[in-house]
Order: structure tokens, then sequence, then C-alpha cells
């Protein structure tokens, strides 16, 4: 069975009709924009439901707190020096 002959989706003349609807709604010069937006707002919802955009998002923000402190790991601590 092919896709054009499931109920529901739209075939191939369909979907020019439906990519020019919405060219004339937005113009060509707000297409890219809203391609982005709709890339995120995917991107997000996918990252929402694996769990993955929490852990990144606290990172980011602690991160843009304070940007010229460095970072813990790139010190030597003195349990270093004494366990050699």
């Amino acid at each position: 069975m092919t896709m054009a002959f499931v109920p529901g989706i739209p075939g191939g003349w369909e979907w020019v009709i439906i990519l020019v609807v919405v060219l004339l709604l937005f113009g060509p010069s707000r297409l890219p924009q809203l391609g982005k937006s709709i890339g995120k707002t995917v991107r997000a919802i996918r990252d929402g439901v694996d769990g993955k955009g929490q852990d990144e998002e606290e990172e980011d923000e602690a991160k843009s707190a304070k940007p010229d402190a460095p970072s813990d790991e790139a010190k030597p601590s003195k349990s270093d020096k004494t366990s050699e």
C-alpha cells in the first residue's frame, strides 16, 4: 500500500497547494524565519520528552552567571599533590 492511498495524509498536489498558501500568507522573506522557529520548537519538545534540556539549561545558566571565573577542574587541588 502506498502513502497516496492512506486517508488523512496529504498527497502530491495537496502538498503543493499547502506550500503555495503558506508562501502567500507569510511571504518569501519570512519563510526562513518561520522554519527556524519551527525547528527550535520541535527540538525543544524532543529534548523535553527525553529530559535532556533541563541539565543543559542549568549548565548554561551557571556558565553565563560567571563567565570569567576559572573552572575548578583546571586548578590542581592539594589532595592531588599529596596522593602522588
